[in-house]
């Protein structure tokens, strides 16, 4: 009976020892299932920490894009206003040009129009003179004819004056005797017959012309040769009749 009770007791403790293990076991597994979980923990921290990186990263590449793409429409817009501005100036450079050229033409116009009045009022000026000076010579022919040597003698110097006066504003005499008639420099007022000289060519000088700067001033009045027309048939029967005699 003893010896029953005590295997009892026996039976009884070493069920108690695997029971106190398997608690031990129970919380070692706790523990040791603890251990991963803290580790998870951690790895997802650290993955949540290395998904933040790249998705701040794509954000500033978003926002850079965004930025870059502002840019290149903000320099399209400014070639645009140069592309207008160009064009703008250039139309006002043409127009300037323009304005420039005609101003030129206009100023050459006004210099010219100066010109042609001066010439105008230095021709009407001069052609009084000439005016003085053809009495002059008709009174220096008159004199010479009176046989007064000191008269002429003064009246050829004063008239060589008005000469030499003419000539340094630019007053030239026109060619006349025993040149062709020019009817642009000669103005015909009778004509000679002359068989000595061509037809049309200058036999006297009624009134002498001048010319201005190359210009007609006063055109000469002349006289010219003209052929002497022979009556031909007349002249055959003259000759016939001379035959018979």
């Amino acid at each position: 009976m003893l010896s029953e009770e005590n295997d009892i007791e026996t039976t009884h403790t070493e069920q108690d020892v695997p029971q106190v293990a398997v608690e031990d076991d129970i919380e070692t597994t706790h523990t040791e299932q603890d251990v991963p979980q803290v580790a998870v923990e951690d790895d997802i921290e650290t993955t949540h920490t290395e998904q933040d990186v790249p998705q701040v990263a794509v954000e500033d590449v978003l926002i850079s894009n965004d930025n870059i793409f502002q840019v290149k429409k903000e320099l399209l817009q400014v070639k645009e206003e140069l592309l207008k501005a160009k064009e703008y100036s250039d139309n006002n450079l043409n127009k300037l040009k323009y304005l420039m050229a005609d101003f030129d033409n206009y100023r050459k116009q006004m210099e010219r129009q100066v010109i042609s009045k001066t010439m105008e009022n230095k021709a009407e000026l001069l052609l009084k003179f000439l005016s003085i000076r053809d009495d002059y010579v008709r009174a220096l022919e008159i004199a010479k004819q009176s046989n007064v040597e000191v008269v002429l003698e003064g009246l050829e110097g004063i008239l060589k004056n008005f000469d030499r006066i003419l000539e340094s504003e630019g007053v030239m005499d026109i060619e006349t005797i025993r040149t062709p008639f020019d009817p642009n420099v000669h103005d015909a007022v009778t004509f000679a017959y002359r068989d000595d000289l061509p037809e049309n060519t200058v036999t006297k000088e009624i009134r002498k012309g001048f010319m201005l700067d190359n210009k007609v001033l006063r055109p000469s009045l002349v006289e010219i040769s003209k052929k002497i027309v022979k009556n031909t048939v007349n002249d055959t029967e003259k000759i016939e009749k001379e035959t018979e005699n």
